[in-house]
């Protein structure tokens, strides 16, 4: 089992990592279970495929559980489901030194952990992510939210998860599509400031996709590793050294916007397609080279994930897409700052982007 601490100077938690961790749930909790109970979060989905396994190795260990079925999807991200989870947490006198167990991926994740935030004015949550995605991301860093009507992840706050545990077996149960989507998350780390990891992802992808556990075993690690390692640094975003990991994020969120966050463009699809982007708009500015942009693309679409507007089936003006980024939670005092890059490993903060030449470029990139 790999054991990764993020580093937080107030409160800093282990993410452990290892095939079968779900299997030792029970004991490696119980000293997380108030009065031998905790509380489950999870879906429609999860509850069928991995809540069984999950609620068997909480009883071998002699622990008792109740839990709370959300509907599967982005679209439980949202107020009535909060406060439906609010409800039921309280319903079943939820305490202050309780830890909720989000036992899902990122949607569970993220709507858990803000409930958490803010019932009681906080409980702790433990994070058991079940989505590629979420275990190389979204389970990481205390970013907690729902969306709302103006946009993604508007509505939320950072509380930091006490555990992690990430159990890749459980992958194997994932459709294609989804395990392509987190995919695009593990490349992310490469193209910020590894190169030779994303050599290794370049090397290893058919290995990883077709379930080899030791390659996804690396590919999770190494992701933990960079994502506890920029969380450590900058916790709140408030040095810029985070912001990193937004690359494809601000292009990738205006396609969700305009896809209305719908399985039409899943997460993981929108940050490939706004990777791609950003690299091409990159080259534009003169930051980096063609054919780097090109590598970024032709890998993204080995993993069969889209690269362009069209394969993002998003149709319509650059200026609308623009629109939708103005709603972005990074802009601040007026302007939007940009994750570009001077080439594969070396993506920098810009923040001098011009709105209207973005919008231009989008204009252009229908027609790839």
């Amino acid at each position: 089992m790999d054991r990764i601490t993020v580093g937080l100077e107030v409160r800093p938690y282990d993410v452990l990592i290892g095939q079968g961790v779900v299997g030792q749930a029970g004991v490696l909790l119980r000293p997380y279970a108030r009065n031998g109970r905790l509380l489950i979060v999870t879906d429609t989905h999860v509850g069928q495929h991995v809540l069984p396994q999950f609620a068997a190795a909480l009883q071998e260990a002699g622990l008792s559980y109740a839990a709370h079925l959300l509907p599967a999807g982005e679209g439980s991200k949202n107020w009535t489901e909060l406060e439906r989870l609010v409800d039921w947490l309280l319903s079943e006198h939820v305490e202050r030194s309780d830890h909720i167990v989000a036992l899902g991926g990122g949607v569970v994740g993220d709507i858990t952990g803000f409930a958490a935030h803010i019932v009681k004015r906080g409980c702790h949550f433990v994070q058991v992510p079940t989505t590629l995605l979420a275990q190389v991301d979204s389970s990481v860093g205390g970013k907690t939210a729902i969306n709302s009507g103006a946009g993604k992840n508007l509505v939320g706050a950072f509380h930091q998860p006490a555990l992690v545990l990430i159990d890749p077996d459980v992958l194997d149960s994932l459709p294609r599509r989804e395990l392509g989507a987190g995919y695009a998350e593990v490349v992310k780390y490469g193209l910020i400031d590894a190169p030779e990891f994303f050599d290794w992802c370049e090397a290893n992808i058919d290995d990883f996709l077709a379930g080899d556990a030791q390659a996804r075993r690396y590919a999770i690690a190494r992701s933990v590793e960079a994502k506890a390692r920029i969380v450590a640094a900058d916790e709140k975003e408030l040095t810029g050294v985070r912001a990193l990991l937004n690359l494809g994020h601000t292009f990738g969120h205006a396609l969700e916007a305009e896809t209305g966050y719908s399985d039409k463009l899943l997460h993981g699809e929108g940050v490939a397609a706004g990777m791609a982007l950003a690299f091409r708009y990159s080259v534009r500015r003169g930051h980096c080279t063609a054919s780097d942009a090109d590598r970024v693309a032709a890998h993204l679409d080995k993993a069969g994930l889209p690269t362009t507007l069209r394969s993002a089936h998003v149709d319509t003006s650059g200026e609308h897409l623009v629109e939708h980024m103005l709603h972005d939670k990074k802009k601040s005092g007026g302007t939007l700052p940009f994750l570009l890059a001077n080439g594969i490993g070396k993506t920098f903060l810009a923040k001098d982007v011009d709105l209207e030449d973005v919008a231009a470029f989008l204009d252009e990139e229908r027609n790839r």
